[in-house]
């Protein structure tokens, strides 16, 4: 069974570098408190890296 993780934003995204704003935007994340959920693959880990001061991550059962 894969896992799956909720994805929230809170913390805005402003004067961030361009990099961490297409992070966001990559993960579907546009405004604080928004969320998605997503597969756990290598490449949302490192998405979720590159932006984990500004998302919250909370596994999905």
């Amino acid at each position: 069974m894969t896992k799956k993780v909720k994805i929230t934003q809170v913390k805005s995204s402003i004067d961030r570098s361009r990099r961490q704003k297409d992070t966001l935007i990559a993960l579907g994340l546009r405004k604080i408190s928004q969320s998605r959920v997503h597969t756990v693959t290598p490449q949302i880990q490192g998405m979720i890296a590159k932006v984990s001061h500004l998302v919250k991550v909370e596994e999905v059962k």
